[in-house]
């Protein structure tokens, strides 16, 4: 076999395994579409086209209970969640990717330990914690628990990206009298933006996707998130959860995700494959 049928093949073999890849990630999300336009007996047949638009699961769904407070919720939740971790990690990772001081490593290596304790293993002290201070029941819960667990790793991530960035434009700005607030926001900030943006986003969609503390952290419905709002549509047996209805919430609470992924795509990509800066 020459080389040319040699880089055919490869060829054709990685378009075949990428094929696979996009067919095995997105059939769930494409299924669960086609399940969420039927309805009645429908439900329970085996489709793999959309063989109807009917889309009263849609209307259902935003018209039954709290679901779109819940989605409103988790919007708030999600969005302060991110604010708040990139503000103490672009400032945090400042302080440990150019300031010397000892234990720098340990401390760096003693927060991203921190990401590696599973929810389980703290859920009990921290639902202590909420309840002590008030907080049970209210965003603010589900807020203050999502940037624990958020922070450590947008620290790790910004502070590699900020070693990389070239010393002099520091010492430049330290010359021309910029203060430490002024370096991180007016000189690293706008070369950090594709590490903020990729950082951001998978934040916002741990924050958006998580079940356990929101879960255990609210008690009312007009308190909970998307996840547990779906979490709790059912019914008494399979015939009687409301299958559809499910789906359609699913597929509602996932295209914000997308879109988010679709508009940033270009920054993530750089966000993730950048180890300096080009210039």
């Amino acid at each position: 076999m020459n080389a040319f049928a040699m880089s055919i093949l490869k060829t054709v073999g990685l378009y075949l395994l990428v094929a696979i890849i996009i067919v095995v990630s997105v059939f769930p999300f494409y299924y669960a579409i086609i399940t969420s336009l039927k309805t009645g007996t429908a439900l329970f047949e085996v489709d793999y086209w959309i063989t109807s638009f009917n889309f009263q699961n849609y209307w259902d769904v935003l018209q039954s209970g709290e679901f779109p407070r819940n989605i409103l919720n988790s919007i708030f939740i999600s969005a302060v969640t991110v604010a708040l971790s990139l503000l103490l990690a672009v400032t945090a990772s400042f302080a440990l990717a150019r300031v010397r001081f000892r234990g720098r490593a340990l401390l760096l290596m003693t927060i991203l330990a921190v990401s590696m304790f599973p929810q389980i293993a703290v859920l009990a002290g921290l639902f202590e914690l909420i309840r002590y201070i008030g907080l049970y029941n209210t965003p603010w819960a589900l807020i203050l628990s999502y940037t624990i667990f958020t922070l450590p790793f947008t620290v790790w991530v910004l502070t590699t990206f900020m070693r990389d960035l070239p010393i002099e434009i520091e010492e430049a700005a330290i010359v021309d009298g910029a203060t430490p607030w002024q370096i991180i926001s007016k000189v690293f900030m706008p070369l950090m933006w594709p590490a903020l943006v990729t950082t951001g986003l998978l934040a916002f969609i741990g924050a958006w996707n998580e079940f356990l503390f929101a879960l255990t952290f609210t008690v009312s419905n007009s308190e909970r998130t998307v996840p547990v709002a779906i979490g709790l549509l059912s019914g008494a047996s399979a015939y009687e959860t409301p299958w559809g209805i499910i789906m359609a919430a699913s597929v509602i609470v996932t295209i914000p995700l997308i879109i988010l992924v679709l508009i940033f795509q270009r920054k993530i990509v750089a966000g993730l494959t950048a180890g300096g800066v080009k210039g």
